[in-house]
């Protein structure tokens, strides 16, 4: 059975562009699993307390929530999403 990113994320709120932040939430089931993969894959510029990460991937930054969420900034689509969250999680 082949895992995707919809088996990962619950929602999506936001919109991409620019300026724009896009915050993605982990389904409860996964959250652990999904931050274990991408604090394995993303490098770490900061973390405070084990509870938030700033985290670089690909030239992106974005932050990182023991909660399961991730907010990323300046995505200029959703396919440019997708892929990030792809290579992040599977």
């Amino acid at each position: 059975m082949t895992s995707t990113v919809d088996d990962y994320i619950a929602r999506i709120e936001g919109t991409c562009g620019k300026e724009k932040d896009v915050i993605v939430t982990f389904k409860y089931d996964k959250r652990d699993e999904a931050i274990k993969k991408i604090l394995a894959r993303a490098a770490t510029k900061k973390s405070l307390a084990g509870i938030i990460f700033e985290l670089e991937f690909k030239g992106h930054s974005f932050r990182l929530y023991a909660s399961g969420r991730a907010i990323l900034r300046g995505l200029e689509n959703k396919e440019a999403l997708n892929a990030l969250m792809a290579a992040l999680l599977l």
